[in-house]
């Protein structure tokens, strides 16, 4: 773990309480004088706490010092995923996280399944604790789309995932990149792109919606 989060840090004094401290003191077994590190994630400053005092229920921590430390990667995408099962998206995030997408936004295109429903808060909760564990100094950002057509408005230079000659590599120069769910984009959907916005990966394989997020992930950001 590079730090633990707690909303609150910056303050002089914090309490912890509940999974910070069981996990803490019972899995990476800190004691009273040790000094650990926080992040709030609203800032890029890592906060260092001596433990003052520890007891089965609580530990007290007060602010020693503090560093501006802003960990992220060195490019930025942003993933437009059309909404599959969330159990599949779920699997994946924490690895998304690793390397450093800094937003996802879901969205129901047409052969999106409308019954699932991303669960922000459980995301979120995947996303702390993967942060935690990596060091990235900023949440991912989560949020909802309507349709493609809407984002696009919003978007119009992104890139759509797709059957293409036209090949992703490391040296694509994409921030934005749609992601199809099962099942592929419709005619309709692939007509809003122009082709110089449609690429495809160099693979004869088929890869599920959760594979291609993670390839275009690792091609564009590693």
């Amino acid at each position: 773990m590079q730090y633990l989060y707690h909303k609150e840090a910056g303050d002089s004094s914090l309490t912890l309480k509940g999974d910070a401290h069981r996990y803490i003191f019972k899995v990476r077994r800190h004691r009273e004088g040790e000094v650990i590190a926080l992040r709030n994630l609203d800032d890029s400053t890592v906060y260092f706490y001596k433990i003052s005092s520890l007891d089965k229920k609580e530990a007290q921590l007060l602010l020693e010092k503090s560093e501006v430390l802003s960990i992220k990667a060195k490019k930025s995408l942003h993933i437009a995923w059309c909404v599959i099962d969330p159990k599949s998206v779920e699997k994946v995030l924490p690895t998304l996280n690793e390397m450093g997408v800094e937003a996802i936004t879901f969205i129901y295109c047409s052969r999106s399944q409308k019954s699932f429903k991303p669960d922000f808060k459980r995301l979120e909760k995947i996303l702390l604790n993967s942060s935690q564990q990596c060091g990235r100094s900023s949440l991912m950002k989560l949020s909802m789309c309507a349709s493609l057509e809407e984002f696009l408005l919003d978007n119009p230079d992104a890139v759509m995932m797709n059957f293409s000659e036209q090949k992703l590599n490391n040296t694509s120069a994409v921030s934005t990149m749609v992601i199809g769910c099962e099942g592929g984009f419709t005619s309709k959907e692939v007509a809003l792109f122009n082709s110089e916005n449609i690429m495809g990966l160099d693979t004869p394989l088929i890869l599920k919606s959760e594979s291609a997020v993670c390839a275009v992930a690792s091609k564009l950001l590693l």
